[in-house]
């Protein structure tokens, strides 16, 4: 029997990815992401552990790029490039776990309230919608604000603000899945709430998770960089944002200094696209009714 699952597992992904890898915008985004995600992951070896160390920066203040310096350095003799790299740990880091604390608390409400209906669903819906008409950045602003200055407060910041559009999504597709002919077989057998929301809705929503996730993903790094902007991020810490925001107070705008402010802006911008163009992708592999064509 186990067997059995796992090849029907295996034929599953095999189906998935022989769809996916029809559409060429998802392939770059992709190939985007495992490239940022081997740099990321190899920096240790790639820039070394002094990277970040303010006594010990090997170049001087604000110097243009260079061959020894191929991004220039910050205001503090530090390498953009090594910053960077080890920036990219901190941005990723954040944007997965705050995505998957907001995908995990939106898939639970949105099951919940789709399962049981009536006043309860009425009540979590209204709350939902309260949230949902309060900007997401001014709320995650107050929470890092009232909280520590850490990466695990930005986290939850993100996570806790961000979740009312998944929870409205599979709402509807817990109501959807529960019309469903089979669900009526499930509970004339016996099986209980905790039996169909489980076993029988919970895998009929997972693909639209999935494509919500890689699409949270990309609005959460996009969070967290604002955070950092603010002032508000890690400050023991190097991320995309918080180079940003070390290029405002080292007054890079107004004195020219455009070395400081791209590579992390472009940074960003580049993993936010990719994560979209995946999260496109999954969509449509997933809901044929998207257009197979894209």
């Amino acid at each position: 029997m186990t067997s059995l699952s796992w090849s029907r597992r295996r034929a599953s992904a095999a189906r998935f990815w022989s769809q996916y890898r029809r559409r060429r915008a998802g392939l770059y985004g992709l190939g985007a992401l495992v490239l940022i995600a081997l740099l990321a992951l190899a920096a240790p070896l790639l820039t070394g552990g002094n990277v970040q160390s303010v006594t010990q920066a090997p170049g001087t203040s604000l110097e243009p790029p260079s061959a020894r310096f191929p991004l220039g350095t910050d205001q503090f003799g530090r390498s953009l490039l090594g910053l960077l790299v080890w920036g990219a740990r901190v941005s990723l880091a954040v944007g997965l776990l705050a995505a998957a604390l907001s995908v995990a608390i939106g898939t639970l409400i949105g099951i919940l309230a789709g399962h049981y209906g009536g006043w309860f669903s009425t009540v979590v819906m209204r709350v939902t919608d309260w949230f949902l008409v309060m900007p997401a950045l001014v709320l995650a602003i107050v929470l890092a604000t009232v909280l520590s200055r850490s990466m695990w407060t930005v986290v939850l910041a993100i996570g806790i603000t961000s979740w009312p559009t998944t929870a409205r999504l599979v709402r509807a597709q817990t109501i959807a899945v529960e019309s469903r002919p089979y669900i009526e077989r499930a509970r004339a057998l016996g099986g209980g709430h905790g039996h169909i929301m489980s076993r029988h809705v919970l895998p009929n929503v997972m693909p639209l998770v999935l494509s919500q996730t890689t699409l949270c993903i990309s609005s959460a790094i996009l969070t967290e960089a604002t955070l950092a902007f603010l002032g508000l991020g890690d400050p023991t810490v190097v991320s995309w944002g918080g180079m940003l925001q070390d290029a405002r107070e080292a007054g890079a705008v107004s004195s020219g200094h455009w070395w400081y402010l791209a590579p992390p802006g472009i940074a960003i911008a580049v993993v936010a696209l990719a994560f979209t163009l995946c999260g496109r992708a999954i969509e449509s592999v997933l809901n044929p009714r998207l257009g197979a064509g894209r």
